[in-house]
C-alpha cells in the first residue's frame, strides 16, 4: 500500500484518523468530506490489492477505473451507513469525485497502472484438447 499511498499521504492520514477514532470521527455537525474521500480512496485501493470481489479481472486502465469507481461507491455507502452525521447537500458527489481523483492520481503516477493491472492477471495456461469436451446429447 505504501507504494501507492505513502504513510504521510492525505489518504493514509484520513484512513488512520477515521479508523483510529472508531465511532467518534463523525460526531461533528457534518462529516469532513475531504477526510471521508481520502479514507474511501484508501479503502477502495486496499480492496483491489486484496483482490476482494474481483470476478472479472481488469484488462485495461478503463476497466481498472471502473472497478475503483465501484469500490469507491461501496466504501462511501458503508461510511455513510456507519456515520451518525449527514453529508451536506451535494456532499456525496463531492466525496466520490475527490476519491476518484485520488485514485486517478495513483494510476497516473509512474508505472502504477501497469503494476496494478499485472497484480491480478490470470495465469496463462495452454488449453489442451482433452480439457475441452463437448456436451453429449441423446
Amino acid at each position: 500500500m505504501d507504494r501507492f499511498f505513502g504513510p504521510t499521504s492525505a489518504e493514509t492520514v484520513a484512513y488512520n484518523y477515521i479508523t483510529d477514532n472508531g465511532s467518534h470521527w463523525d460526531i461533528e455537525s457534518s462529516i469532513n468530506e475531504t477526510h471521508l474521500a481520502g479514507c474511501v480512496a484508501y479503502q477502495a485501493l486496499d480492496r483491489y490489492l486484496k483482490g476482494a470481489d474481483l470476478f472479472i479481472l481488469p484488462r485495461s486502465r478503463t476497466e481498472l477505473e471502473s472497478i475503483f469507481r465501484r469500490y469507491t461507491y461501496d466504501a462511501v455507502h458503508n461510511m455513510i451507513a456507519k456515520s451518525r452525521s449527514t453529508l451536506q447537500p451535494g456532499g456525496y458527489s463531492r466525496v466520490c469525485h475527490l476519491a476518484e481523483k485520488s485514485l486517478r492520481d495513483v494510476l497516473n503516477s509512474g508505472d502504477n497502472c501497469t503494476r496494478l493491472l499485472a497484480l491480478h492477471t490470470p495465469p496463462s495456461s495452454p488449453i489442451h484438447s482433452s480439457a475441452a469436451r463437448g456436451i453429449k446429447t441423446q
